[in-house]
């Protein structure tokens, strides 16, 4: 086995037994076990940083230790590309500081032990996952993340909520699962081969393949209709919340980055990415303006940037969406573990003065101002070297920013709100066009640039541009007419997610029923 990808395992083994001592602890911890299992975590992400270095110098390698099972192909295996080191360092660096907040956070609690022991074990399988070589590897840590991450979810039994929540994500999970496994066996078969390097390498048409992939994808990231679980986990410890952003919620995007050159071949399956991707994005979003409490209204952020990052994979533009999970996964993390110093501070902070509302002429000339910056920074960048895709995903990203700018294009806004949201454009389109090229640099020759979009990637780029454009106008607008009783009404529909949750409940409630009158 290559050194390099040798080295990697370290990471999940030191997790494990990061995992081992909170479990021996089994009541309360003391401060031994838990710098032992703080001085575990920061040991991973030392490996991280090496495995990084190591790439660096010696390039992408793959090696399996099948000794361990004694069949070639299905023992223990590491991949150490770009992909894997960016992921590794996520998850190391994620769960460190998880590990360490965990330790303060349930202080007290009988079961802390327990807590800690199950975290490492949910980091560890992350990491075996992330990292995995070999199609058989990849699907037992999928399974095997998705088992640790419910008995977290279980951790206060004795709540309804969390009850509720934990039975949909293991009947989500499990869908999950028997698509990936399918989608395993098909590229065996194809391929007669479990080496997943050398899979992407001869990558040939197999659209069941990758439409098992794309629905392993979606149930495992919480596209609607089945996001129901993600909003409701608040009842678990808040750092289960930010480690569903270690590579848990965002594995979804993992795999289908993982197999790009597999999903290229296959467009009416990314365009089936696009769209559920792209009405989650923009439903999660809705939803998320009209929760009263952080952590929820933080959960169905979570829930539309998932869909984002679906679209994303789905435009073909891989490279963004791996510096899309790297992104909202840093700062989801931290949102969640400061959630509760925020509300503090907002209840303690000053009251604002009247609010300045952009009437219809502000609004206009805030996007017509945005899409110029970013037409000029785009034209200092390049245009040439971007794709179609990536540069309708930058106008997308730039509706957000008009919509700030809107605010200070308004006839009652100061004129410092008004440079402030000039500036915030201008380093909007700087961090795009930037970080893109960033991202194509560093994944070249690892990940598939976009194709050439055809009449039906076309299509589904205006539509997304459209769609996202027009709620982007209409959110702006919306202080103009939040009095109508039309949109009070809009707000208690959004605010109950369109119901789509409540139909889980009862269609799943019912199949419980179902499965004891059988019993």
């Amino acid at each position: 086995m290559a050194a390099s990808s040798f080295f990697l395992l370290g990471a999940p083994l030191l997790t494990l037994a990061a995992a081992a001592f909170g479990f021996a602890a089994r009541g309360r911890p003391s401060r031994l076990v838990l710098g032992m299992i703080e001085a575990a975590a920061l040991a991973t992400i030392a490996i991280a940083a090496a495995a990084i270095f190591m790439l660096a110098r010696d390039g992408a390698t793959t090696g399996t230790l099948g000794a361990l099972t004694g069949a070639q192909g299905i023992g223990l295996s590491a991949r150490l590309d770009v992909v894997s080191a960016t992921m590794l360092m996520l998850v190391s660096f994620i769960g460190w500081v998880v590990l360490r907040y965990a330790a303060t956070y349930l202080d007290g609690e009988s079961g802390h032990g327990r807590f800690m022991g199950w975290l490492g074990v949910t980091l560890a399988m992350v990491m075996l996952l992330v990292t995995a070589g070999n199609l058989v590897q990849l699907v037992l840590a999928w399974i095997a993340t998705s088992l640790a991450l419910h008995r977290l979810l279980l951790f206060y039994p004795d709540r309804i909520a969390a009850r509720r929540a934990a039975r949909k994500k293991f009947v989500t999970a499990r869908a999950a699962d028997v698509a990936l496994i399918g989608a395993a066996a098909l590229l065996i078969r194809a391929y007669a081969e479990t080496d997943i390097g050398a899979i992407a390498a001869a990558a040939d048409l197999s659209i069941a393949a990758a439409g098992l992939i794309a629905l392993a994808a979606m149930l495992k990231s919480a596209q609607f209709p089945l996001h129901g679980w993600l909003t409701e986990v608040m009842e678990a410890p808040t750092p289960v919340s930010a480690l569903l952003h270690a590579g848990v919620i965002n594995a979804g995007g993992f795999l289908l980055i993982r197999f790009a050159d597999v999903m290229l071949l296959a467009p009416g399956v990314l365009a089936i990415l696009v769209m559920v991707g792209g009405f989650t994005a923009l439903f999660g979003g809705l939803v998320m303006l009209t929760q009263p409490a952080v952590k929820t209204s933080l959960a169905w952020s979570t829930v539309a940037q998932m869909g984002f990052m679906i679209m994303q994979c789905g435009l073909a533009l891989f490279p963004l969406a791996l510096l899309h999970i790297v992104a909202h996964s840093l700062y989801k993390a931290h949102s969640f573990l400061a959630s509760g110093g925020a509300v503090h501070r907002i209840a303690a902070a000053r009251r604002p003065g009247p609010v300045a509302v952009p009437r219809p002429r502000a609004v206009g000339r805030a996007f017509l101002a945005a899409l110029a910056i970013y037409a000029a920074i785009g034209a200092l960048f390049g245009f040439a070297d971007k794709s179609p895709q990536a540069l309708a995903l930058g106008a997308i990203l730039i509706f957000g920013v008009a919509y700030l700018l809107a605010q200070g294009l308004a006839d009652a806004a100061p004129r410092p709100l008004t440079r402030r949201m000039i500036g915030y454009a201008l380093i909007a389109s700087l961090a795009y066009f930037g970080l893109h090229a960033l991202a194509l640099d560093l994944t070249a020759g690892t990940l598939p640039a976009a194709p050439p979009p055809g009449a039906l990637e076309w299509t589904l780029i205006v539509l997304a541009v459209a769609s996202f454009g027009l709620v982007a106008v209409a959110q702006a607008m919306f202080p103009l007419w939040a009095h109508h009783p039309a949109a009070a009404g809009l707000r208690v529909h959004l605010a109950n997610g369109l119901y789509a949750n409540a139909v889980h409940d009862r269609l799943l409630g019912g199949w419980r029923l179902r499965m004891r009158a059988a019993e």
